[in-house]
């Protein structure tokens, strides 16, 4: 699979990971079993970026991630982590007392002696203008508990904030063909600055794989189904912040647009790697099958610029007029 440099980490990391959100919480539940051979599928498809957080299942994302890793330890995999999210959201409690507890929480986890890169789980947003936020990030490379830091972010003004910031080394943020607007300025700015882009929620949280309809019923323990309106967190995080119907009938349209060969979903992934800046792009999986299917993206032909033009009217006609201007 190719690799591209991750921003200021200078680590070659696949252009498709994994995104573990899946193997933690909100999804659904996933059996250990059944976690631990997504995993072992993802790495024999070639990734080698798992990404996770010490929140998804209150950790559970993260020791899953541990086990495989002392299982496999030759895999060269490369595990972006976040932390912020497990205290009450408010910009004094990202301090360094609390920055030193949560590394060393998910260096436990993990099994690890140092983070391979710790981001801030979309923090409030003044967090990202705050010199003492930084210094103490600084301060944990110093320690030698990580090994790099950056952010994960819900607007691009938070994204452009984070990338004039001289120690971050990468940004996530939400990007897929029913979100376009960080292609306008964020990862312009993150190319120029050697910011490394990871592209989350790549599916729309599984719209763009085309098999929803709108009858279509998710578990009680599903976000899609608690956080339709931002019930529990921003509601971007959830359907990009497309209305379900909306997103339906838009999904159908874009699976018309996938070539020959290709699933919808593959289609939807092959679009963000080729995107001009993104270095990975994270989808997540719930069954081996999924893994594979989703690494496979990365070999399909680049897409025409016919295609990209009409992934952008679709857009332009059917999302754009849905969705909030934060996103």
């Amino acid at each position: 699979m190719e690799k591209r440099v991750l921003g200021r980490t200078g680590r070659p990391v696949s252009v498709v990971g994994l995104g573990t959100w899946q193997l933690g919480a909100d999804w659904g539940d996933v059996r250990e079993q059944d976690a631990l051979a997504v995993l072992d599928a993802a790495v024999e498809s070639g990734v080698t970026l798992f990404d996770t957080a010490d929140v998804y299942g209150d950790g559970r994302s993260e020791q899953l991630i541990g086990r495989h890793l002392k299982e496999r330890p030759d895999a060269g995999v490369f595990v972006a982590t976040k932390f912020g999210r497990r205290v009450e959201q408010r910009p004094e409690h990202y301090n360094l007392a609390n920055f030193r507890a949560w590394a060393d929480r998910s260096r436990t986890n993990l099994g690890v002696d140092r983070l391979d890169l710790v981001q801030l789980h979309c923090p409030p947003t003044p967090v990202y203008s705050s010199d003492e936020v930084f210094d103490a990030l600084d301060t944990l490379v110093a320690e030698e508990r990580i090994a790099a830091y950056g952010v994960s972010v819900e607007t691009c003004a938070e994204a452009l904030t984070a990338i004039a910031r001289p120690g971050v080394a990468s940004v996530q943020i939400i990007l897929n063909a029913f979100r376009l607007k960080p292609l306008e300025q964020v990862l312009p700015a993150a190319a120029e600055a050697g910011v490394g882009i990871l592209a989350r929620v790549p599916l729309a949280s599984g719209l763009l794989s085309g098999r929803y309809t709108r009858d279509t019923v998710f578990p009680a323990d599903d976000h899609r189904t608690y956080n339709r309106h931002g019930e529990a967190f921003d509601q971007g995080e959830t359907f990009s912040g497309v209305d379900f119907a909306t997103g339906v009938e838009a999904a159908v349209e874009f699976s018309a647009l996938a070539p020959e060969g290709a699933t919808p979903a593959g289609t939807a992934l092959r679009w963000i790697v080729q995107q001009p800046g993104v270095t990975t792009v994270i989808p997540g999986a719930r069954n081996p099958g999924q893994a594979r299917a989703n690494a496979a993206a990365a070999a399909l032909p680049p897409l025409s610029d016919a295609t990209l033009t009409a992934v952008r009217d679709l857009y332009d006609r059917r999302i754009r007029p849905q969705v909030h201007d934060r996103w």
